[in-house]
């Protein structure tokens, strides 16, 4: 029984290389969120209220973010949430 050589064998290097490229890749296209702070979020969500694309609801202290339907108690995960909902249907829009 032949074993073979573990070092001469590059049947993997290509698709661990291509698997890192594509990781890379999906790093820069990423939305960055985690930066987003307070103030940052309270601006956005104001400027999304502006743009009627979030609407409070007062007695119940919430936003609802009016294209998905869903409802946010925080300013900060709203800005977050809307951010992820557009980088996703941009990715849509181009076919990603």
């Amino acid at each position: 029984m032949t074993d073979p050589n573990p070092i001469g064998d590059t049947a993997d290097d290509y698709s661990r290389f291509e698997a890192r490229l594509v990781a890379r890749d999906q790093d820069a296209t990423r939305v960055v969120t985690a930066d987003l702070g307070e103030t940052t979020a309270r601006q956005l969500v104001m400027e999304l209220i502006d743009n009627g694309v979030v609407t409070p609801v007062p007695g119940k202290r919430v936003f609802v973010h009016e294209p998905s339907g869903t409802a946010f108690d925080s300013s900060t995960q709203l800005a977050v949430f809307h951010r992820g909902w557009t980088a996703a249907r941009n990715a849509d829009e181009v076919g990603e």
